[in-house]
């Protein structure tokens, strides 16, 4: 009888939680390491796809049960408040990546995925078939690994990726907050060098999150002042703040967000969900992406690996896998990076809004840009 490879995942987040749960219940022997103990909170703008729909229902969670809000409408808002609205073909749906990867979690200890938690991984490394992973516990080994460790990370550092050395100028901050606001819509809400994402999740919250050009935090020296010079300049973002009820003292936040290209397989590693790219938050899909991604990555490791792994399928599996991840998600991405240089700036954000204000098919025709079919 052969043996299927023994697989470690680097990362518990959407990719590596929905990667462990496929390959498990397929019969892998699944490892994941994650460095934060569950449940935790993510800085992440908390609004999924429609597209999802499917895939999730499949795996065995059905949102609403989770007490997920129903989106389907975006309002769009210019540094000078100019306000723009449009129904969302698809729509989507808000929860907390508190409460999402929880579940998930709790799945995947179920289908008997082994999960180390509270642990760093400090280095990986391949040789002769093999995949040493370092934790301060001591040693692992595996016979593929696979990457989601997120938007940035010490293992980004050890093994050198290009994007780890080039500055990047953002930073992003998210609270839950309480109060009286639309429940069935995503506001996404631009300031001088940023933009903020709000919209409801589960229970009585509101998730409001925002990405802005670490400049401002260097001028006026904390998170207050900034939200006050900067962001409030947008009416609508004033409005909000103003009547919002934060529930946190302090916010979450990461520094140096890229959205760079990044290597999609590094020293044998498999990278999936952020690791391996990530769309601009402004498009408000990534949490999308990081199922879909989970989903092409296990299918191929399902199907090519199922009697076991040699050097062959090893190259065939990387491949494959590369040429698929680019297929779905390269030119969502590359469409991401220029839809976010049209905004953050307030003069162009203007000169956008105001175009798109006499073109209504604009805002349905960038969304199904970045936006995939249900899967």
């Amino acid at each position: 009888m052969k043996q299927k490879p023994s697989i470690c995942i680097i990362g518990g987040g959407l990719a590596g939680l929905t990667n462990a749960i496929l390959l498990a219940r397929s019969g892998f022997p699944v490892t994941l390491i994650e460095r934060k103990t569950y449940p935790f909170h993510k800085v992440c703008g908390e609004y999924v796809s429609n597209e999802v729909l499917p895939f999730l229902k499949a795996l065995g969670i059905v949102p609403e049960q989770l007490g997920s809000s129903r989106i389907s409408k975006l309002a769009l808002s210019s540094p000078s408040g100019r306000t723009l609205s449009a129904a969302l073909d698809l729509g989507g749906f808000g929860l907390s990546r508190f409460r999402l990867d929880h579940t998930l979690y709790k799945m995947a200890l179920i289908d008997g995925v082994h999960i180390v938690e509270g642990e760093k991984v400090n280095d990986v490394l391949y040789s002769g078939g093999k995949i040493k992973i370092t934790i301060a516990a001591g040693e692992l080994e595996a016979d593929l690994v696979i990457g989601s460790f997120g938007k940035r990370s010490n293992l980004d550092q050890k093994l050198m990726r290009p994007f780890f050395y080039r500055r990047s100028p953002y930073m992003a901050v998210k609270y839950f907050v309480r109060g009286d606001f639309s429940h069935d819509t995503i506001h996404l809400d631009n300031f001088d060098g940023g933009y903020c994402g709000f919209n409801k999740i589960e229970e009585d919250l509101f998730c409001l999150c925002y990405l802005t050009e670490n400049r401002h935090l260097r001028t006026y020296g904390s998170i207050p002042a900034m939200e006050q010079e900067v962001l409030m300049k947008n009416p609508v973002l004033k409005r909000i703040f103003e009547r919002a009820e934060f529930v946190w003292d302090r916010p979450e936040s990461i520094n140096e967000i890229a959205f760079e290209r990044k290597t999609l397989v590094d020293r044998h590693i498999l990278m999936c969900g952020d690791t391996a790219g990530m769309i601009a938050p402004l498009c408000g899909n990534g949490m999308a992406i990081a199922f879909h991604s989970a989903k092409i990555l296990s299918g191929h490791i399902i199907r090519l690996c199922k009697d076991g792994i040699n050097e062959k399928i090893r190259v065939q599996l990387e491949h494959e896998y590369m040429d698929s991840w680019r297929q779905e998600f390269a030119f969502r991405l590359k469409v991401g990076r220029g839809i976010q240089r049209l905004f953050g700036r307030p003069l162009l954000s203007e000169l956008v809004l105001g175009a798109m204000a006499g073109v209504p098919s604009a805002i349905p025709a960038l969304m199904s840009r970045t936006h995939g079919r249900p899967f």
